[in-house]
């Protein structure tokens, strides 16, 4: 079944974006949650032309997210955590940390749109991928230290 994506599902697709789903999720949770509608022939048309005329102000965001990104590349982030003595964290850092060192470094950022690939759980040098645009990734470097 198409829908058409009425804002921006991380496993699924970004926003006016059509997609194919089973029937039972589109009926059952996308569609009674607001979050997508069947894309009909109308539906197809309107979003075409409502594309159409936000090209420009979508172009300006991307623009804006690539300027940040470029300021955001030599950042290097440090993060303190409780250890054991063996360099074992008490807990993990999570996303929301990461947005706090950024934020403190000038970057506001939700935390949402930051992905850790790994779980950190020890004391080391890790990358976490800052998701700004849909075309748009910056990888920032952080390393956990010992408190």
């Amino acid at each position: 079944m198409e829908v058409i994506l009425k804002e921006d599902i991380l496993t699924l697709g970004y926003k006016d974006e059509v997609v194919n789903v089973k029937k039972g999720y589109a009926r059952n949770y996308l569609i009674p949650q607001g979050k997508a509608v069947i894309a009909s022939e109308s539906a197809k048309k309107v979003l075409a032309e409502n594309q159409r005329q936000r090209a420009h102000k979508l172009a300006q965001i991307k623009a804006d997210a690539e300027a940040l990104a470029a300021r955001m590349e030599g950042v290097n982030l440090t993060i303190g955590a409780k250890t054991s003595s063996t360099g074992t964290i008490f807990g993990s850092v999570t996303t929301i940390q990461i947005a706090e060192a950024l934020k403190e470094k000038g970057f506001e950022v939700d935390r949402k749109l930051i992905l850790i690939k790994d779980q950190v759980k020890e004391v080391g040098a890790y990358n976490a991928v800052v998701k700004l645009h849909k075309e748009v990734l910056v990888e920032v470097p952080f390393e956990v230290v010992a408190e």
